[in-house]
């Protein structure tokens, strides 16, 4: 695995990529931000409106909430549809770009799932040392 890392690196760097510019860096530094998951997890299930995203994610200021949407939004991961209603509603939903990343993430959901417990005791030793 570290030799396919390594693999990965060395092909970056002879295309020319900066790896302090590395598009990977930038896409995963917004995929990876606090509420990221959450939110494309919530829309995964369908279309939501603001305040049902807030009551799944209790913990989320919603000026937070606003700017994680409007990042995934931006990357081209969430769409966002505004209803000439009065007052007017807006929903968000999962692009088809933003469907295509749900596998790794759900990947990554289930590794977090099953290596909990290890990484919970590995914390511990480290903190008793």
């Amino acid at each position: 695995m570290r030799d396919l890392s390594v693999a990965k690196l060395a092909r970056f760097s002879d295309l020319g990529f900066d790896l302090g510019n590395c598009p990977v860096r930038s896409v995963l530094s917004h995929v990876s931000a606090k509420w990221t998951v959450l939110v494309l997890l919530l829309l995964q299930s369908g279309p939501k409106r603001f305040n049902a995203l807030a009551r799944g994610m209790p913990d989320v200021s919603k000026r937070m909430l606003t700017q994680s949407l409007r990042d995934l939004e931006r990357d081209g991961l969430v769409a966002r549809q505004v209803f000439d209603t009065k007052p007017p509603s807006v929903e968000y939903r999962l692009t088809p770009l933003g469907e295509s990343l749900m596998q790794p993430i759900e990947q990554l959901v289930d590794w977090a799932t099953l290596k909990q417990s290890e990484i919970a005791d590995a914390r511990a030793r480290f903190d008793a040392a």
